[in-house]
């Protein structure tokens, strides 16, 4: 086979099984730094990956500064002492109160949470100074891809609230464009600098008339090499997530991000041969992402021409005049289009080194609370 996943011991590997591969995360991560010119600049979402230990990995090269969108990954880059989390992510209901007690809990860790409403100012204002606490807050910007932010006519005023609201302090600015999807880079870094202009001149007014705006936290995988050329906005910090894992929907898409190679891999099995054209694997909707669209969730490595025709919680289901080259047990791998959510459906990742497992990673931020 060609592809660099083959494991010796296959074999014994259950399947479906997640398997990650610890060297080329550190290659994944080593690349990102160089190309944003250094660690510092950077502020990496853990959704992806969902791990202590690539969270680790990342402290160990100088990656502090962390990005997460639920309060169990808050709490994950908690328990590896990472200095400054941002929840990128709406805080409500109960979730205001299990901010509190993060904060309470990890005291070494600071925490920063985002707004975009002026209700949400007031409601967070509240619960954290009835706690005595002064907490950092940044404004979520609608830059277009109109899931979350305020439009940035409304910025200034909310940006004003904050300064004026008990417990909190205006850190900066979040600046989200994950509509910036296109395939060119060309593309990109068009749409980047044309959203950038309204908030950097935004940013100017609001520093003009006497508010610090330190920060601004700009882009996701797809955009990353746009931000990451650009050296001449104070406070940029940018937020990839994906790149540690890659998956095959990025790697096949963008070539800017070429060097930057897929860590993750399922491993599954030929179930069945139900018909002369037809092949079904193992791999059901519960081991792979189904946000894909229907035939493009996944792609299997050095199999035969085929056609996905169905998908179901158990298999996989493909059509291919070369189904006779294969029996039920067969071993085949597969790069999953969309990681992140691949990962949130195991339980744990198998690690693998030297083609051989050695062990298992838990995917510990998967579920919704760990103890706060």
């Amino acid at each position: 086979m060609t592809h660099p996943y083959r494991l010796i011991d296959e074999a014994a590997i259950p399947s479906p099984a997640l398997i990650f591969f610890p060297e080329i995360i550190r290659r994944n991560i080593a690349e990102v730094i160089a190309m944003a010119g250094g660690p510092g600049r950077l502020r990496p979402h853990c959704k992806t990956h969902k791990t202590l230990e690539i969270i680790q990995m990342q402290l160990a090269a100088g990656v502090l500064k962390h990005k997460c969108a639920t309060i169990a990954e808050a709490e994950m880059l908690a328990l590896a002492d990472v200095p400054e989390v941002l929840i990128a992510y709406p805080l409500v209901g109960p979730n205001l109160h299990r901010f509190v007690k993060l904060i309470q809990k990890y005291p070494r860790t600071e925490f920063t949470a985002i707004v975009d409403q002026p209700a949400m100012i007031t409601t967070l204002s509240d619960v954290v100074s009835a706690n005595s606490l002064s907490v950092e807050v940044l404004v979520d910007v609608n830059v277009g891809q109109d899931r979350t932010g305020i439009d940035i006519s409304g910025v200034g005023e909310l940006y004003r609230v904050i300064t004026r609201s008990p417990g909190l302090r205006p850190g900066g600015l979040h600046v989200y464009d994950g509509h910036n999807n296109m395939e060119h880079h060309e593309d990109r870094e068009a749409a980047v600098r044309t959203l950038l202009t309204p908030v950097l001149v935004l940013r100017a007014k609001l520093e003009r008339s006497g508010m610090a705006v330190p920060r601004l936290v700009c882009g996701g995988t797809p955009t990353f090499p746009i931000y990451a050329k650009i050296h001449d906005i104070p406070g940029l910090e940018i937020s990839p997530g994906t790149y540690v894992l890659q998956d095959f929907g990025y790697g096949s898409k963008y070539a800017d991000l070429s060097a930057i190679n897929p860590a993750a891999v399922l491993l599954t099995r030929v179930i069945s041969l139900p018909t002369a054209k037809r092949v079904t694997l193992d791999l059901g909707t519960k081991a792979v992402a189904s946000d894909p669209p229907a035939g493009k969730r996944v792609h299997l490595l050095d199999f035969a021409p085929h056609t996905p025709v169905g998908h179901n919680e158990e298999h996989y289901i493909v059509e291919t005049a070369h189904a006779g080259r294969y029996q039920p047990g067969d071993v085949v791998y597969a790069l999953p289009t969309h990681i992140c959510p691949t990962v949130a459906l195991h339980k744990e990742a198998l690690i693998a080194e030297n083609g051989l497992i050695v062990g298992s990673w838990p995917i510990v931020a998967r579920d919704r609370v760990l103890t706060v």
